[in-house]
């Protein structure tokens, strides 16, 4: 095996755990973001639904 093949294989399974945390805290903002905006919608339909719409 060449040497310079076997360094970027290392460096390869180095970065690996920062990229899983990096695409859980994504997937983290998203799903927070998704229950925000839930929340949202579902205040105003119940205030629509309270004035009389």
């Amino acid at each position: 095996m060449r040497r310079d093949l076997a360094l970027s294989g290392v460096a390869r399974q180095a970065e690996r755990p920062v990229r899983s945390v990096a695409c859980l805290a994504f997937v983290a903002v998203l799903g927070a973001a998704f229950w925000a905006g839930a929340a949202w919608i579902a205040e105003n339909f119940l205030r629509m639904a309270g004035a009389g719409f």
